[in-house]
């Protein structure tokens, strides 16, 4: 049984084949483990944690929410945030899918991360802002559209943790194997 942390590059799928044309990058290009899947899924415009393993239970484990493992996000988003807009997330809220969970969302200093390439748009007019948004349910792009619900588009995403996983000290594109 394998359980393997992956820094997820930017502009990455989270699946081992593309048939689109051209190709898009995919975990095929990263010297994987044979016989691993993702438990979960990434974006492929979000960046960090990703867990794979060989394990259909595990795998289970991991992403059933019913076994409530949270994932943590940084969140670069577009203005300050208030103190009402981070109650709102804290509250959960409205999405064209039905109602959020509550989320536990703070401001954080800026986190010390890898460059992003293409690098994240910058204007001097429009201030930007770091959160760390912890969910324990994973909808199709859940963080970047309740940031956007509140007012508060996401500029860059990266998972830093789920339940007890962390990114810690890896780079886009490597990984390590876990006991």
């Amino acid at each position: 049984m394998a359980l393997i942390l992956f820094n997820k590059p930017f502009n990455v799928l989270c699946q081992f084949t593309d048939r689109s044309v051209p190709p898009r990058p995919t975990l095929a290009g990263f010297g994987l483990p044979p016989q691993v899947y993702a438990a979960g899924r990434l974006d492929h415009d979000s960046e960090g944690l990703l867990l794979l393993t060989d394990d259909g239970g595990l795998a289970h484990r991991l992403t059933d929410p019913r076994h409530k493992a949270d994932k943590t996000y940084w969140v670069q988003v577009e203005g300050e945030p208030t103190d009402d807009q981070l109650d709102q997330l804290r509250r959960g809220v409205v999405l064209n899918d039905g109602p959020s969970l509550p989320a536990s969302a703070v401001s954080i200093p800026t986190p010390a991360l890898w460059p992003r390439d293409p690098p994240v748009r910058f204007r001097k007019s429009v201030p930007d802002a770091w959160l760390a948004v912890t969910l324990r349910e994973g909808r199709n792009r859940q963080v970047r559209r309740m940031t956007a619900a509140v007012g508060l588009p996401t500029l860059r995403l990266v998972r830093a943790a789920i339940g007890p996983y962390r990114l810690d000290d890896l780079q886009p594109g490597q990984w390590r194997q876990v006991d």
